[in-house]
């Protein structure tokens, strides 16, 4: 069953404003702490480590699983992202049957592949990874074709050298126990799902769109809130953090993984790509590894701000 918790939301202390960016003396930037079971943090222009826990652990990831299944769907050999997929009830039965979280697609919608992605990566729409592994899979069935989608994946791992990482889910919501990564290795697929420009746009955007066509050949507008608050406005009605330069990346919650987060921030042309597996505090830990990758103090709003996405 999916976990679902308020995260208590610390803040540095010191003179500065909320919601601020300031400088600090390298003196100041002591490496900090996390409450992580498993981190790790590094720049990806240089392959310099900033920062690392238990980085070579296996853990479950939750749906930071979409990540793979988004670079499957992106590196298909030919692909059309103009390419319509229906949403169909098979697809919602099984969100429902695993406790995931849900894009809230009408059975029958026809999207676009980008719109199943948008709808899978902001979101983290379950309902939308299974149309979109159900889509781009191989089979007669729908249970064939994701458990083609799925070596799909395994596959990719092992082409990139993800040699810790193993799927038995497109969505992180693990059948058999047999779907884990380290934060090393999270964040190497990171860095080569970043380099491509549609999954790059939808994950930092804070509320993703898309246009379906109904059942009825009539068009419905669907948009999503992005479940990560480090890119959400702090004028959010569910406050986000809106931490500066933030461009995505992902969220994932369930019980075996805990809540994770991967993050990156990008601040005059450098980079950095974190992964937090198990962390009740990960947009807390997040912060902290990025003010302490880019020499910053940065002070949280002081109201706790619910952490119940996925």
């Amino acid at each position: 069953m999916r976990a679902r918790r308020a995260a208590a939301v610390t803040f540095t202390a010191g003179a500065v404003l909320a919601g601020t960016v300031v400088a600090i003396t390298p003196a100041q930037a002591a490496a900090p702490t996390v409450t992580a079971s498993g981190a790790f943090m590094f720049n990806p222009g240089t392959g310099k480590t900033l920062f690392s826990k238990a980085a070579d652990t296996k853990r479950p990831m939750a749906s930071t699983t979409k990540i793979m299944s988004a670079l499957v769907v992106l590196q298909t050999p030919g692909l059309d992202l103009n390419r319509k997929i229906t949403l169909t009830q098979t697809h919602i039965n099984y969100t429902t049957s695993v406790y995931g979280s849900s894009a809230h697609i009408f059975a029958g919608d026809k999207l676009t592949t980008a719109g199943m992605l948008n709808a899978m990566l902001a979101p983290s729409g379950c309902d939308a990874a299974a149309a979109l592994a159900d889509a781009y899979g191989k089979g007669t069935s729908f249970t064939a074709r994701k458990a083609n989608f799925i070596s799909q994946m395994n596959a990719k791992a092992k082409a990139l050298g993800l040699v810790n990482t193993k799927f038995d889910s497109f969505d992180g919501n693990s059948p058999t126990k047999n779907n884990w990564t380290t934060p090393r290795d999270l964040a190497k697929l990171t860095q080569i799902a970043l380099k491509n420009a549609t999954f790059a746009s939808i994950v930092k955007t804070p509320y993703a769109k898309a246009t379906a066509t109904a059942s009825n050949g009539k068009p419905r507008w669907y948009t999503w809130k992005n479940s990560n608050l480090l890119i959400r406005p702090t004028t959010d009605p569910q406050k986000g953090y809106a931490y500066p330069g933030a461009v995505g990346v992902k969220t994932g919650t369930n019980t075996p993984a805990g809540p994770c987060l991967v993050f990156a921030v990008t601040r005059n042309g450098k980079t950095v790509i974190g992964v937090l597996l198990n962390d009740a505090n990960r947009y807390t830990s997040a912060i902290k590894l990025g003010n302490y990758a880019f020499g910053t103090q940065y002070r949280m709003p002081q109201k706790p701000i619910p952490d119940t996405e996925d």
